[in-house]
């Protein structure tokens, strides 16, 4: 099991109010799975991407990252992990206009001991990968939406992560460079990523293996379940 939620529940305080945005998720997630995460805006799905990838911890609960509890790992073992095993793609690319394709594709390597020797050439094969092997030299001001959304990939998938996350990676992008990055994610799921993609739309989501709907906090349906839906009954206090 690559991810693995019990009970998983985060509340958030603004004042004396307290938000529930998430209530109690049970989730699995096996190897090479390609899952859509969808649900309106305040369900939770951006709450339970954040913790997914490491950016956030829970309130109450458990989140297995590759077998590994990260309740029991401390806050430079975390960022160390999200580094090495988890892939972000956003929707607003989140390039340096000032670098070039190479680059910005280099980054995650610059602090990796020993990796200076060979990053160049890992982020060179990164980008042949992603179709940009003669945009390299290219900075973002110079690339199309779907060109930069395709370095973002290059970039994410340069550690070779356990998993990869996309954030509503379609968002800035019209119908026809929408199907390419979505052709590429399929491409990279063949070869083995697992990856789970945060979006609200129907098309995007009909590119995956396995849909999961979250509302209020909790699943409502998972296509990945037997019979596609989850039991609400039994949500636990946070």
């Amino acid at each position: 099991m690559i991810i693995r939620t019990r009970q998983l529940c985060k509340v958030y305080r603004v004042g004396v109010e307290r938000i529930h945005a998430l209530r109690g998720i049970d989730l699995d997630v096996e190897p090479n799975e390609f899952v859509a995460i969808m649900g309106s805006s305040g369900s939770g799905k951006s709450t339970l991407m954040n913790i997914i990838g490491c950016l956030d911890r829970p309130t109450a609960g458990t989140y297995e990252l590759d077998g590994r509890d990260t309740s029991r790992i401390g806050v430079r073992d975390l960022a160390r992990a999200r580094n090495e095993r988890v892939g972000f793609v956003f929707q607003s690319f989140e390039l340096l206009p000032r670098m070039t394709a190479l680059r910005n594709v280099e980054l995650p390597l610059i602090y990796a001991k020993g990796a200076w020797r060979t990053r160049r050439k890992k982020a060179a094969a990164a980008l042949e990968r992603v179709g940009l092997g003669d945009r390299m030299n290219h900075r973002p001001s110079q690339l199309s939406g779907g060109q930069k959304q395709r370095v973002a990939i290059a970039r994410a998938i340069l550690n070779k992560p356990a998993i990869l996350l996309a954030d509503e990676p379609t968002g800035n992008l019209d119908s026809g460079t929408t199907r390419e990055i979505m052709e590429l994610f399929e491409q990279l799921h063949d070869e083995g990523q697992t990856i789970l993609v945060v979006t609200h739309e129907p098309d995007v989501a009909s590119h995956c293996s396995r849909v999961i709907v979250l509302a209020d906090g909790l699943i409502e349906t998972d296509t990945g379940t037997p019979n596609g839906k989850r039991q609400t009954a039994g949500v636990v206090p946070c």
